[in-house]
This record gives C-alpha cells, sequence and structure tokens, in this order.
C-alpha cells in the first residue's frame, strides 16, 4: 500500500481533515494535559468521597459524645462516670475489682 492508495482511503481523509485534527488534539489536550483533566477530576471525585465518609463517621461520633454529654450532666450519670472510670466512691463504702483470667496480662516464664 502506497501513499497515493492511503491518501485516497476515506478514512484517512476524515482523519486529515483540519477540524478533525484540530479537534483531535484538543480532546486529548482536556483529557490529559489541562489543569482541570479528567485524570484530575477522577482524583478529587476520590478525595471528596473519602471526606465524605470521613465526615459521616465524625458526626455518628458527634452525636455519640453529645449523648454521653446528656449523661453527664445529670448528677447520678456524673456519680456512674466517676465510679466506672476513677474508681472513685463515697466515704464508708467498699469498693471490689473483679479481674477475669482473659482480661490480665500473662507474665511468660522464661
Amino acid at each position: 500500500m502506497g501513499w497515493r492508495e492511503l491518501k485516497e482511503k476515506k478514512w484517512f481523509k476524515f482523519m486529515t481533515n483540519t477540524y478533525v485534527l484540530v479537534l483531535t488534539i484538543f480532546v486529548i489536550w482536556m483529557l490529559f494535559f489541562d489543569t482541570n483533566s479528567l485524570l484530575i477530576h477522577h482524583e478529587l471525585r476520590k478525595e471528596i468521597k473519602k471526606l465524605e465518609s470521613q465526615k459521616q463517621f465524625l458526626e455518628t461520633e458527634i452525636a455519640k459524645d453529645k449523648e454521653e454529654l446528656e449523661k453527664l450532666s445529670t448528677k447520678d450519670g456524673l456519680e456512674k462516670y466517676a465510679r466506672e472510670k476513677y474508681y472513685m466512691k463515697r466515704e464508708n463504702e467498699e469498693i471490689y475489682l473483679i479481674e477475669y483470667e482473659d482480661s490480665v496480662k500473662q507474665k511468660k516464664n522464661d
């Protein structure tokens, strides 16, 4: 197949059209090389999804913390928290801590 035969093909004439060449170059430029290219948009979409999932997680954590604060705002809730977390007690009261074998770290005998 020579140059003359190639020039006479319909698809070659279409592809060598000035408008088609300019449009092809423009599309390639916009898809891959431009600052707002398709690849950058894809990366930004992934980051947006990640941030939205993080936002949802943090909103649930905020809701849990608000619920905990509501519990701590009452006298009984505050007392319960102090007893459980800081092992505080009233006067003339005994506290017994019960530890199970699986919750206590075992020392290795060498």
